[in-house]
């Protein structure tokens, strides 16, 4: 039984959300989310609340409280031109310059669980400080996912709070997609797939038990498809859409004065934009009869479920 089916959808019902990463990270990111939302089929956002965009997004929540809008809970701070500090001022989440780890590998290495769940805890507060909207937590380059320890502070603080928190199963073991899927995305998409890390199913099962909605699986990040490819390849990955409730993240930009401090990854995240307002991707959607929901959406009907729904088999 898929998570879909817990939440009150048919066995054969294809759901998804088209979710934007990085909203608050720049005046780009910010008109890129926000072109993505009104514009296009993206239904949810998460916000970067270290990053000097946050302002901007913060004014446009306030005047529209009803966006589907998380944190995206930040541990590292890739980029050259664009460094982060944490909020928590914690040791062992700072490289020599006082920042950020640049990868999760920094991370990993330096910084304890008490030290990842300090910070978790510091970009939630900042989040309700500044009145935004928390319908659901996610891992910036999939950091509290990548190893048992980090993962159960950031479960544990979505539980306490009741906010969903992003994790799916079908991983086999704490950083890998499961073969089959690789294998058929490989197939599919003529790609390499990004192994985006996640949790064993029991762990998985322990967020629904605790009253958290969960989603099928997490699909490939088309931000690090050419940007020529990206019409083709999402169409191609819609139409072979399985059952269940299927998260595809995508980075979305518009190009401004701090456009070039994206680095390379610009001309991508303008791609991305360009192909959630692309007229064919919404007539494709309809065309499939892919349900398309938000965050929020899981959470009423994860409340809705109740008790009755944990007892249901994990296929």
């Amino acid at each position: 039984m898929t998570f879909a089916e817990r939440l009150g959808w048919g066995p054969r019902d294809r759901v998804l959300i088209f979710h934007t990463d990085d909203a608050g990270m720049s005046q780009s990111s910010n008109l890129g989310a926000i072109e993505a939302l009104e514009r296009g089929v993206a239904q949810s956002w998460s916000v970067m609340v270290l990053c000097d965009g946050v302002p901007g997004i913060a004014e446009y929540l306030r005047a529209h409280p009803g966006v589907d809008s998380g944190v995206h809970l930040t541990l590292t701070s890739e980029w050259v031109g664009r460094r982060w500090r944490p909020l928590s001022g914690a040791p062992g989440l700072q490289d020599p310059s006082g920042h950020l780890w640049p990868d999760a590998a920094g991370v990993l290495a330096h910084a304890t669980p008490d030290e990842a769940e300090a910070e978790i805890r510091a970009q939630v507060a900042r989040a309700e400080e500044l009145g935004l909207p928390i319908t659901h937590l996610d891992s910036h380059m999939g950091v509290l996912l990548a190893s048992p320890a980090f993962f159960e502070r950031y479960v544990k603080i979505g539980v306490e709070k009741g906010i969903p928190v992003l994790v799916a199963p079908g991983v086999r073991g704490f950083g890998r997609w499961g073969l089959f899927a690789r294998k058929a995305y490989r197939r599919l998409l003529r790609m390499e797939v990004y192994d985006f890390p996640g949790p064993p199913a029991p762990a998985v099962e322990s967020v629904w038990d605790a009253g958290l909605p969960v989603i099928d699986r997490i699909a490939p990040d088309i931000y690090g498809w050419e940007k020529k490819d990206k019409f083709r390849k999402l169409t191609a990955f819609l139409r072979w859409l399985r059952p269940g409730i299927v998260e595809i993240p995508v980075h979305c930009s518009l190009p401004t004065e701090d456009f070039a401090l994206l680095e390379d990854s610009g001309g991508s995240r303008q791609g991305d934009t360009q192909v959630m307002v692309d007229p064919g991707v919404r007539a494709l959607l309809e065309a499939e009869g892919i349900v398309l929901t938000t965050w929020r959406e899981l959470m009423a009907r994860r409340q809705a479920a109740g008790r009755r729904a944990m007892s249901f088999p994990a296929r």
